[in-house]
């Protein structure tokens, strides 16, 4: 049926982890709608929905990864999709949720308009918006700039880290939630936006602290997102490049790519690559990242329904091979497993840290007639070794869980992660300066990395 999503393998373009998760998490439409006895007959069969209700069967059919589907008769379920009648789309929803329900796999879901936007928007990496973290501060209890990202609107426009945000578009934020605002701060790109700002500031002549509001308008612009953070840390007499990955997000490979040649610019004697708390993201990104970190090796392989395999390899394009730790949790899902599991496999890196999730499972992701989207697993994916890593998850080298009260410091000061006050990082920085932990063979010559753009196939979280 051609109007359907083009179809991709697994190893082409993919998402994996917690993008899916998080929206898949989102309430859902309750009891399905009834018609009401005064219904215009216009509304008694909504031809629009029926055809999303075959969109959904047909794509299930032709790519769920079991078979059998859960020993469910598939085509009658078919027939029993086609012989409803829908009064609205949101009534072909239910029906859908429910049969997909049935396939007992919380990965293969269904999501409307609002929840699929969502999910391509994040997976992106960019927003449409003017480029600001906040935060609602703890002792104003005022919404308060906490970073103006970089080539913003608003860093452009002088915004900076501490501002309060007292209106936006006239409307009071006191008492707003970081999520209500964000809803209005977003919109568009060219589409202006004003902000009521408050700039606390110390008066020389009394040492008082005084408030001067002022009104900015802005652009909205599409921003690029940071998903790499990366600094130098100084270590005894040593140079560590520590690299933190919030997300496999579109931009991420590349803007690893740039970290690492940074960091290899300033001459660090070893990395310490941060996937905690990372859910994932696109699986090109996840390839890609691995490698720029060995020459040869196998990343990941994946298995359909029929048992057909594909592996994706590295390809002599490393950009360092100085020693590398990764630090890993119960967080670390997906995206970051498969990077996890492709070092570690390749004896390429030190892997410290918690047991990660344990996700290996691939979906297909398509949009379908009205905007909603569809999730669809359709394979099974191993480490470069053949471990399935499925409900069990990567086994670190070194297990350090943190305390309760170390995750808890550790929560309250961010500062404070990927420094000596962190548990595993100070572990891993030991591991990587101890006289037995030798880098691997040195590398070749390097290439220029490519990043994915598009988006059709993810592993959900």
């Amino acid at each position: 049926m051609n109007q359907f999503t083009k179809s991709y393998s697994p190893l082409q373009v993919a998402l994996i982890g917690g993008a899916i998760a998080t929206t898949a998490t989102m309430s859902v439409f309750g009891p399905a709608w009834t018609r009401g006895v005064r219904a215009a007959p216009a509304l008694q069969d909504d031809p629009r929905a029926r055809v999303i209700v075959d969109q959904v069967w047909q794509l299930v059919n032709h790519e769920y990864v079991d078979g059998t589907f859960n020993q469910q008769d598939w085509q009658a379920t078919r027939q029993s999709l086609l012989s409803k009648d829908y009064s609205s789309r949101e009534e072909a929803y239910a029906a859908i949720r429910e049969a997909l329900q049935k396939l007992g796999d919380p990965y293969t879901r269904f999501m409307d308009p609002k929840q699929f936007e969502a999910l391509t928007s994040q997976t992106s990496g960019e927003v449409s918006g003017i480029g600001i973290r906040m935060e609602v501060n703890e002792k104003t209890q005022c919404l308060t700039v906490v970073q103006a990202i970089e080539n913003s609107p608003a860093l452009k426009a002088g915004i900076k880290a501490g501002d309060e945000i007292l209106a936006i578009d006239g409307k009071p934020t006191l008492k707003m939630k970081v999520d209500d605002a964000s809803k209005l701060i977003r919109g568009k790109a060219d589409t202006p936006i004003i902000l009521k700002l408050g700039r606390r500031e110390v008066n020389i002549f009394n040492d008082l602290v005084e408030v001067n509001t002022f009104d900015l308008e802005l652009t909205r612009a599409n921003i690029e997102v940071p998903t790499v953070l990366y600094t130098v840390r100084q270590e005894g007499n040593r140079h560590v490049g520590y690299i933190r990955l919030r997300e496999f997000s579109a931009h991420a490979a590349e803007q690893m790519q740039r970290a690492i040649r940074d960091l290899n610019n300033k001459k660090v004697d070893s990395y310490v690559l941060d996937l905690r708390g990372n859910p994932g993201g696109l699986l090109q990104a996840s390839i890609e990242i691995a490698r720029m970190w060995y020459n040869d090796g196998g990343i990941v392989k994946t298995v359909n329904r029929v048992g057909g395999t594909e592996e994706t390899k590295a390809n002599r394009t490393a950009l360092t091979n100085r020693p590398l730790a990764v630090l890993v949790d119960g967080n670390s899902a997906s995206a970051s497993e498969i990077l996890t599991g492709a070092l570690k496999d390749n004896k390429r890196a030190v892997v410290v840290g918690g047991q990660t999730f344990g996700k290996a499972l691939v979906q297909s992701v398509h949009e379908l007639a009205d905007g909603s989207g569809l999730a669809v697993t359709i394979a099974h994916y191993y480490t470069p070794a053949g471990t399935d890593i499925n409900h069990k998850g990567i086994d670190p080298d070194i297990k350090l869980d943190l305390t309760e009260v170390q995750e808890q410091e550790l929560t309250s000061n961010p500062d404070l992660i990927g420094t000596k006050s962190d548990p595993q990082y100070a572990r891993a920085i030991a591991i990587l300066f101890n006289k037995n932990f030798a880098p691997p063979p040195a590398n070749q010559p390097t290439q220029p990395m490519s990043t994915a753009d598009d988006l059709k196939i993810f592993l959900g979280e």
